[in-house]
């Protein structure tokens, strides 16, 4: 039997860069199931607690915490980044590439891949170079590239930034399907809408700091902070 690796405990973690302090000092606990949304203005941290949780940022004082040895965790998780990394190789050698790293023979990747491809709309471009791309199709790329060794967990930086509203609606049906078949997914967006449409929970940060958090229903219905009231006012919030 596989050991969980949630729930993932985060105590008194502060992240710190040239003596700043970006994060912290946060306490925060993932637990198994949910789709858990981020929310904040620019710069209250949202990215850097993604980071922390991921491993990405090494917290200066505090601790991050999973089920099992951390070394144990690195094959059940995944991170999606604003701006998607692509080789300069096709979709195909994309999405086979890290299967192949992991021991895969080539061609169960490349079926794999394949497979992958058509489950988010890339069928059609699987030979194509991935740089080449649009945006909407790498950002499917890459959540393709996470999803398809079935993470536990999925941690997403503003995945629909600056796309249409089409690849937004296609990159939402992915999400909310990955999560329905058990993927934990943490991601945080500036798009309100996109919250109400996605979120089990809300955690809204100000200045690096968790100042509310709530299931979705209680967060845009009451919000208890009047910094939250004001962003789902549509107001500047600082």
């Amino acid at each position: 039997m596989v050991t969980p690796i949630l729930p993932l405990t985060m105590t008194g973690a502060v992240v710190k860069r040239r003596g700043k302090i970006l994060l912290g000092p946060v306490d925060f606990s993932v637990s198994r199931q949910g789709f858990t949304i981020m929310m904040g203005p620019n710069g209250a941290g949202k990215t850097t607690l993604l980071r922390a949780l991921h491993g990405l940022e090494r917290p200066a004082a505090g601790r991050v915490d999973w089920q099992v040895p951390v070394a144990d965790t690195l094959q059940r998780q995944a991170f999606v980044f604003q701006t998607p990394i692509m080789m300069r190789r096709s979709v195909r050698d994309n999405l086979a590439y890290p299967l192949i790293l992991h021991g895969m023979p080539r061609a169960q990747a490349h079926a794999m891949a394949a497979d992958w491809a058509a489950r988010v709309g890339l069928r059609a471009a699987l030979d194509q170079q991935a740089p080449q791309l649009s945006g909407g199709e790498k950002q499917k790329l890459a959540l393709a590239r996470a999803l398809m060794r079935n993470p536990d967990i999925v941690f997403l930086d503003e995945p629909c930034a600056n796309l249409d509203g089409r690849s937004t609606r296609e990159i939402e049906t992915i999400l909310k399907s990955a999560q329905a078949a058990g993927t934990r997914i943490l991601m945080s967006t500036h798009d309100i809408g996109q919250a109400r449409r996605l979120a089990s929970d809300i955690v809204f940060l100000m200045h690096g700091k968790i100042i509310e958090t709530a299931d979705a229903k209680s967060f845009f219905d009451a919000p208890k902070t009047r910094q939250a009231a004001a962003l789902l006012k549509g107001e500047i919030v600082e």
